[in-house]
């Protein structure tokens, strides 16, 4: 078993065949949880929120394409905006029945 030594403001270096076991390189994030008199070191992985959102959205299906071409992409693209205007539209278009007599243009 591989022995470190705590250095000058707390460091220690993690032996070669440690690190390799662990595959850990240099720049990773280690979690390092202390039980009792044990020091526990562990890899993480840091991702960004927004992506983190984008994968969980991947995970439930939540995907378009894959497209064979920007083409392909932009058209798909192209034909979900105007299938969103026309609902948002529709939406927002008064009913008929709500408008009073008062509301009309006067007949002229």
């Amino acid at each position: 078993m591989p022995l470190v030594k705590v250095k000058e403001k707390y460091q220690v270096t993690l032996p070669v065949s440690v690190r390799q076991k662990a595959g850990v390189a240099v720049g990773d994030i280690l979690e390092a949880v202390a039980e009792g008199n044990k020091i526990t070191l562990r890899p993480k992985s840091v991702i960004d929120r927004e992506l983190a959102l984008a994968l969980a959205d991947v995970r439930k299906g939540r995907v378009v394409g894959p497209f064979n071409s920007a083409a392909e992409l932009l058209a798909d693209l192209h034909k979900r905006v105007a299938r969103q205007t026309k609902r948002s539209t529709r939406a927002k278009r008064p009913d008929a029945t709500s408008v009073s007599s008062t509301d009309r243009p006067a007949a002229g």
